[in-house]
């Protein structure tokens, strides 16, 4: 599967996973600031985001109609469109692209939706692989305890209610994030993802993230800031 060759474009693509809770997001946020502020052309995508299918999604979420195997081509057609959209693009121009969420969301949360593990392996076979994979791993308690401190309500899905796992939403939501956990734990060694250890301080594991940012961003090129071109223009004049 394609996946399982490095692309060979100019640019970078680094990806963050993990379990609800974790706080990768607040780590991409961080880097995404950072790269940009070192002078890098730096492009984001995140999962589920892609105006082609968002609407579609937010309906079918809404009526709590998506099947599994619904769920996952759904999520695999916004994968394609934003792979080809925002993805591609800027590998091809030599830019850094981070993403929140890759292909192995889908492998985890698929699987643990009962689809077929080689199914969902073979239906997102076009991706190109990241240069690095960040998995902040993080134990279930402390994230169940983060999302239910500072969110006013778990959602359907997120929770795993279309799987009948229990009728109390955080029960399910517990159960649901037991799953995806264990199959994110089955592709550390499968694909070789980078772990981080999500319950060290914020600074501490950004400190990390930078560290081997930079020993795969070597070869990029910096984009001038516009101070370069001002000074330039001016140069050029005297």
């Amino acid at each position: 599967m394609s996946f399982d060759v490095e692309h060979n474009y100019p640019g970078k693509l680094f990806t963050v996973e993990g379990i609800d809770g974790s706080g990768k997001s607040t780590q991409i946020a961080l880097l995404y600031q950072w790269l940009k502020n070192e002078g890098y052309g730096v492009f984001f995508s995140s999962w589920n985001s892609s105006p082609l299918v968002k609407s579609t999604t937010r309906r079918g979420k809404l009526k709590q109609i998506l099947t599994p195997t619904t769920f996952s081509l759904v999520h695999a057609t916004d994968f394609a469109d934003r792979i080809e959209r925002e993805i591609i693009p800027p590998l091809k121009a030599g830019a850094v692209v981070l993403a929140d969420r890759y292909i192995y969301t889908a492998f985890a949360r698929d699987n643990a939706r009962g689809i077929n593990k080689e199914w969902v392996r073979k239906l997102y076979s076009f991706a190109v692989r990241p240069d690095v994979t960040f998995y902040f791993k993080v134990p279930l308690d402390v994230a169940i305890e983060r999302i239910t401190s500072t969110r006013a309500e778990i959602k359907f899905y997120e929770a795993g209610m279309d799987l009948g796992l229990s009728p109390d939403i955080v029960e399910s939501f517990k159960l649901f994030q037991g799953k995806i956990l264990d199959e994110y734990e089955k592709m550390i060694p499968e694909f070789g993802l980078t772990v981080v250890d999500a319950t060290l301080p914020i600074n501490a594991q950004q400190k990390k993230v930078r560290e081997i940012i930079l020993k795969n961003i070597k070869d990029v090129k910096k984009f001038p800031k516009p101070i370069d071109y001002y000074n330039q223009f001016i140069g050029a004049r005297q």
